[in-house]
Formats: structure tokens, sequence, C-alpha cells
């Protein structure tokens, strides 16, 4: 019985109904528990995209299902699925790990490998788990995207060294352009701030230098356009 569970190789060429309800209810426990881990282990998620996980493994098994061993009928598939345009952007690359993992348990129920699903399922959670209580590649600093407004007459080369170097802020000066007809600049700043640093002070020290206009301060650099 284990042997048959971890078998690799399908020499079942007709689909019957019990292997069929198997199939589809082991592949949609797997994907509630991959689900369950992805809601765990990660600080934001939407609703969707963990219902998604839920069904997209059951969704791959019956697609492996109907294909089984007829090449006529893989192919007929491929050029059904071919139409289908996904015009969402690239998400988080967690998420996409996620959807691969997803995908792979769908397709190791689909062609019967049940044990195998299984156990690579509960390995792949674990270790999901895992890497999140280590806080594994988690940096102690953050950074942020620092954009500044100066008056023309105001060097934008060195105008905020001092400051930077007083609170120890790394920073990359990424952008600059003129705004109000050439009498501003606006600068884009890549800065990394330690977990103590005070960020009202620092922008207090900022607007003392810029003249009091305009300040903002993101959670996250962006890609800055050209």
């Amino acid at each position: 019985m284990i042997d048959s569970l971890f078998s690799s190789t399908a020499t079942v060429t007709e689909l019957s109904f019990s292997d069929a309800i198997l199939t589809l209810l082991l592949s949609f426990a797997l994907g509630a528990m991959i689900s369950f881990t992805y809601m765990k282990t990660q600080t934001v998620y939407t609703q969707s995209f963990a219902l998604t996980m839920i069904v997209l493994p059951t969704i791959v098994a019956i697609i492996i299902l109907l294909i089984g061993s007829n090449i006529a009928r893989a192919f007929s598939l491929a050029g059904a699925f071919s139409i289908i345009r996904f015009r969402s952007a690239p998400g988080d690359p967690k998420d996409i790990a996620f959807v691969l993992f997803t995908m792979a348990a769908g397709l190791a129920c689909g062609v019967g490998a049940y044990g195998y699903a299984v156990l690579f399922t509960i390995i792949l959670c674990l270790l999901m788990f895992l890497l999140k209580a280590v806080k594994f590649g988690s940096k102690s600093s953050t950074q942020k995207l620092l954009k500044v407004t100066i008056p023309e007459n105001l060097s934008y080369e060195e105008a905020f060294a001092e400051v930077f170097n007083i609170f120890n802020v790394q920073y990359e000066l990424r952008k600059v352009r003129t705004t109000e007809l050439g009498s501003l600049y606006e600068l884009v700043y890549a800065v990394t701030l330690d977990p103590s640093t005070n960020q009202k002070e620092l922008l207090d020290a900022i607007r003392c230098r810029n003249g009091n206009l305009d300040i903002s301060l993101t959670m996250t650099p962006t890609v800055v356009e050209a």
C-alpha cells in the first residue's frame, strides 16, 4: 500500500471514479494546507489570492486527469489555454513561489503520486514556517524613498550631506528634476535608515535646509523613471 502511494510511474490508462475522487479531495486538502501556510507566514495578503491557492491544485489535477497519456488531448488543451491572457501585474516573488508550489502539488496529485504530493507539501510548508521564524533575509535597516524640493539657489549635490551624516543615513541621489518653471528642484534619494533613527527629527532638519518646502518619505524605494 505504501509503495503504491509513492509510485512515480503512472500505468493506468483509464480514469476510474474512485481515483478521480481521491485526487480531487487530496489536491483540495493540499491546497488548503498551502493557503494556510501562506496566510500564517505573510504579513500582507489578499483574500482572493488565498482562495485561489486552495482551488489551484484541484484545477491542475483535473487538467492532468483529463489529459492522461493522450497526446492529441494535451495539444488540444494547450491550444485552448493559449487564448487565456493574464493582465495582472507581476506580484511579489514570494507569491509566485507559492503559485508554483500549489501547481506542483496539483500536478503530483494528477499523475497519481499521492504520497510524494503529501510528503513534499508537508516538507515545504514546514520550511516556510522555519524561514519565517528565523526571519531569514530580513534587514535590520529600513530602505525608503525620500523626495525633497529645494530652491534653485541651493546646490543640490551636497545640499543635505551634513544632515545625512548627523543621522547616520546612507543615501544615493537617484533623480533631479526642475519644477515651477525652473525655480525649484525636486531631488529623489534612496535612503537607508537605522531602526533607531528618529524620522521626525530627520525631516525637521531637512526642512530647515530646504526652506520648509515639500518633503515626502515613502516606506520602500520604488523604480525611478529616467
